[in-house]
């Protein structure tokens, strides 16, 4: 095994919950060749986030954080939905405004938990949750990497490989996860939430592979950024400057992670809305309102307005993450979406 392992994939394809089944195999009594036998203390324990020699470090919300100060929260996250996603986690502590960091105090207690010897398993195990949230401090921990103690195990779960500094990635071996297939979330919502077969394969068709999507879809029957965002759209499109000040207040409200996973989710509604408008086919990954929004938007859109919108969103999700004022941001791209809708520009074939 290697000591130090990164388990990279997508959201919501279950790394998270792959990284807690390998620390329980390890550490497992009775294990089989395939599983661990899920029945003996440490499996038991480790289960139910309780075991001593399990230690988690994720993004908190505060400048001197530590993971330890949210474990009750985590550990109740961790039950309700392995499949979470950052935002998901961060809204459960209240985050607002603030994005979620790994800091320089909890490098130091990471240092100093697995200073110590195990308490009851073979293996001391230290899953890291989005250790691209660890930024600069993460050379904090190069050398405990390189030359841990013995008998520990480092699992970092990572979604952007190109956010890890280059001195952790060097220093682990890593694991491709792959997004889940259709029939595998379509067997996941019939076991785990227990709706119709029928009713899972069209959320996962939607879901993209995204086992937590999957389940928020169950939920509701419009995505909330969808509604959100074909709202700023349309808004954006009417050209009417109160509008535009008004919608730009209310998103602004609603905290960094929140505006973020918008953008994800606007990024996510081009690219679909691209294929519609390249083949015509209306098979794409889009349901209800927005599909007939994109397909609507057919008819006013070409491929110019595309690039120039699509550049306008990565633009903005690059300036939230460096703590741009959110209201001079999004009234700004929103003034510039409106110039890009209204310009005529020859259809390009």
């Amino acid at each position: 095994m290697a000591h130090a392992r990164i388990f990279l994939g997508p959201k919501g394809c279950g790394k998270l919950a792959l990284a807690v089944a390998y620390a329980q195999y390890v550490n497992c009594e009775n294990p089989t060749e395939t599983d661990s036998c899920g029945t003996c203390r440490n499996c038991v324990r480790i289960a139910k986030g309780i075991h001593p020699d399990l230690h988690y470090s994720y993004p908190t919300v505060g400048a001197k954080a530590i993971s330890t100060q949210f474990l009750k929260e985590w550990r109740a996250a961790l039950e309700e939905n392995a499949y979470m996603d950052v935002n998901d986690w961060l809204q459960r502590l209240g985050a607002e405004n603030k994005q979620g960091n790994i800091t320089r105090d909890e490098c130091v207690d990471i240092v100093k938990k697995l200073s110590f010897k195990t308490y009851e398993a073979e293996y001391k195990v230290l899953i890291i949750w989005l250790p691209e949230y660890l930024r600069k401090e993460g050379n904090r921990l190069l050398k405990l990497i390189e030359e841990p103690p013995e008998k520990t195990l480092f699992i970092l779960v990572a979604e952007n490989q190109e956010l890890i500094l280059n001195t952790i990635l060097s220093r682990c071996q890593v694991t491709s996860i792959n997004k889940l297939s259709d029939e595998e979330i379509i067997g996941g919502l019939v076991e785990k939430v227990g709706v119709s077969a029928e009713e899972a394969k069209r959320v996962a068709f939607l879901a993209d592979g995204n086992f937590n999507e999957a389940q928020k879809l169950l939920q509701s029957s419009e995505n909330d950024h969808a509604t959100m965002f074909l709202k700023w759209f349309r808004v954006c499109y009417k050209g009417n400057g109160l509008e535009m000040v008004n919608w730009v207040d209310a998103f602004s409200k609603l905290g960094r992670e929140n505006q973020k996973q918008l953008l994800s989710y606007a990024l996510h509604f081009m690219r679909e809305f691209m294929v519609i408008r390249m083949t015509g086919n209306t098979d794409v990954r889009l349901q209800g309102t927005e599909l007939q929004t994109a397909q609507n938007m057919t008819k006013v859109i070409n491929f110019e307005q595309i690039d120039r919108i699509t550049k306008l969103l990565n633009d903005s999700y690059y300036y939230i993450e460096r703590n741009a004022n959110p209201k001079a941001l999004f009234l700004d791209a929103s003034i510039q979406l409106n110039t890009i809708l209204r310009r005529q520009v020859a259809v390009m074939k």
